[in-house]
């Protein structure tokens, strides 16, 4: 949010406690609501030109919230005439899965079969769904992602099979590249990752 704020974007940020989103900006709307239920986002995607869905929860309490809420954010989109989907997704599932062949053992043999099982189910599901809809979307893939300070220098558009890859990127390093494709056309229609 600070980032598109910065860059002179319009923000509206759909919060479920708006006490937790610590920016005041004359272009900033906060929109608090549940993207659980379709109706709050209908209101809320009125009059939007693009969508950065970053949804997320505790790998130990994955549920549903990536597949419906995606669903629902899909559906207001397409009643409301907006066309242009970035979504973060994960590295490590799918046709990114042989990444993880570099990845350390405790993240192939403990972390991904104990605790990332149930996420990356819910991103296929979140993917497959974007992937099937009507909208004009792109899926950023990365790979851990920590609270370091944006450097502005990494890597997409990789093979996942690039054995120089790091196994982390900054939220910041992250961000920067969700914003980038709201002007870019490079990624339409498809998934990349993001990663050092």
């Amino acid at each position: 949010v600070k980032q598109s704020l910065e860059q002179g974007h319009t923000v509206t940020a759909f919060v479920r406690n708006p006490a937790k989103l610590n920016i005041t900006h004359s272009n900033l709307i906060l929109f608090k609501g549940d993207v659980m239920i379709l109706s709050s986002m209908e209101k809320a995607m009125q009059n939007q030109e693009a969508v950065i869905c970053c949804l997320g929860a505790p790998a130990t309490k994955a549920g549903k919230l990536r597949s419906i809420g995606t669903g629902n954010i899909i559906k207001a989109m397409e009643k409301n005439g907006v066309s242009r989907l970035i979504c973060q997704s994960s590295l490590g599932f799918g046709d990114s899965e042989v990444v993880l062949n570099k990845a350390p053992f405790i993240t192939r043999k403990i972390i991904i079969p104990f605790f990332l099982g149930k996420t990356f189910e819910e991103h296929q599901i979140q993917e497959n769904l974007i992937k099937q809809s009507n909208l004009n979307w792109t899926i950023i893939r990365p790979v851990n992602m920590t609270n370091k300070e944006f450097t502005g220098n990494y890597k997409h558009g990789f093979l996942y099979t690039d054995r120089s890859l790091k196994f982390k990127i900054s939220k910041a390093d992250v961000a920067d590249f969700l914003i980038s494709q709201l002007s870019s056309k490079e990624y339409q229609y498809k998934t990349t990752g993001v990663s050092y």
